[in-house]
């Protein structure tokens, strides 16, 4: 690992990408994981953490949270070089904070809005890293991610609700950074590691594949130098929960 480098590339660029972070067979071993997580574990999460592109068809699974909180395997997978690695980038102490699971389903998964994770996190000073960790091959087809190269640097934007589920906030003016000179288009071969910095503003598009998903974990450290706020951000959660029930999406 260039230290050096990669610093400088995240703190220059706000994300880094790491070709063939895990080895075939570890992505091999993660997605038997998986599998058995959402065969066994899955069905009795807290309805809040699972989220379906139609919740009346379990094969439209899209997002699952706290994986690391309920697996010894995720557990071990977000404590090990992913976290090093977020140490390197973040330049100190990182608190393992989520594994969650992300997927665009063939032909049906949903764009995901522009925004910045550090709006979600609710952090002081919001310094936190979310790493994206490809599945499989993933492209423009498909829903790559999508930075807008330097955009942490502007600090946060104002953002506004959404009905894409799994994201509710998205920016309030994302045509300055969506199609802009610097959106970078992030393909991605199973195996590969994005990060970026939790003020970086990113995106993805839906999934025009008739026939290829596109499933990734992802993996979020807070610097140990930042305070969350605790409170606002579980009355947040809490409210959200209530809105989706009632709209009728969980």
């Amino acid at each position: 690992m260039d230290v050096k480098h990669l610093q400088e590339a995240f703190d220059r660029d706000g994300y880094v990408r790491l070709p063939s972070f895990l080895s075939s067979d570890e992505i091999a071993e993660a997605r038997e994981h998986l599998a058995r997580f959402v065969r066994d574990i899955v069905p009795t999460m807290p309805k809040e953490h699972v989220f379906y592109e139609d919740k009346s068809d379990v094969g439209t699974l899209k997002q699952l949270q706290n994986m690391h909180e309920l697996d010894e395997y995720f557990g071990s997978l977000i404590n090990g070089k992913a976290k090093q690695l977020a140490e390197v980038v973040l330049k100190g102490p990182v608190i393992a904070e989520n594994l969650q699971y992300f997927n665009k389903c063939a032909g049906i998964g949903q764009p995901t809005p522009a925004h910045q994770d550090g709006y979600y996190f609710m952090l002081d000073p919001c310094e936190a890293v979310t790493m994206w960790l490809a599945l499989e091959e993933v492209d423009d087809e498909n829903g790559c991610v999508h930075y807008a190269r330097g955009s942490h640097l502007g600090g946060m934007l104002d953002h506004g609700r959404t009905t894409t589920l799994g994201f509710s906030q998205g920016l309030a003016e994302p045509e300055q950074f969506v199609g802009s000179t610097n959106d970078v288009a992030m393909h991605a071969q199973l195996g590969d590691l994005l990060a970026h910095h939790a003020l970086t503003v990113h995106w993805a598009s839906g999934n025009n594949s008739p026939t290829r998903s596109r499933q990734a974990l992802g993996l979020v450290y807070f610097s140990a130098n930042a305070k969350e706020d605790v409170v606002a951000r579980e009355a947040y959660r809490v409210k959200l929960a209530d809105d989706m029930a009632k709209a009728g999406k969980i």
